[in-house]
């Protein structure tokens, strides 16, 4: 049976930098949920960041920027945080590689986890175009990464692979 990788916050669990959740009350969690095949995860937790922790967004850039070493992941007092969140996306990976997953969903918006929009870096609530950093390293190495708003998709894809 096909894995599929979570974020934790979208399974209610408070991980966000606010000590919040996105909980996602869909009956494809649920089914998965059920069929054991849900990997969770939460890249900022998982580095080693606290809950709650500063906001955080990336300059100049998106995820693919931040992983050739073009862009950072800033905290809005102006702390870097770019390490902490390429090692939380290397967790990831090696949660997808460890478990054969190839399909992830991931909270949209976030710095990590942003897999169509993430914010612009001015902490303004403008969104851009992009990638976080984790949905950016997973993309990378073939993993298909969908929002909670496409959970119908990534069933699909997780049922046009062979169990």
């Amino acid at each position: 049976m096909r894995k599929v990788l979570v974020s934790s916050c979208l399974l209610g669990k408070k991980v966000r930098y606010d000590g919040g959740s996105l909980p996602v009350n869909d009956q494809l969690i649920e089914q998965w949920r059920n069929e054991g095949r849900v990997v969770s995860v939460c890249p900022e937790v998982e580095s080693g960041m606290s809950v709650p922790r500063k906001p955080a967004e990336i300059i100049a850039g998106d995820g693919l920027s931040v992983l050739d070493g073009r862009a950072n992941v800033v905290e809005k007092e102006g702390g870097v945080v770019t390490d902490d969140f390429v090692s939380g996306a290397s967790i990831a990976l090696k949660l997808c590689k460890k478990f054969n997953i190839e399909v992830a969903v991931l909270a949209e918006g976030s710095p990590s986890c942003g897999s169509s929009f993430i914010y612009d870096g001015s902490f303004s609530g403008s969104r851009i175009a992009g990638m976080g950093v984790t949905a950016a390293l997973l993309r990378r190495h073939g993993i298909q990464v969908f929002s909670q708003y496409e959970m119908e998709d990534a069933n699909d894809a997780i049922h046009a692979q062979s169990d």
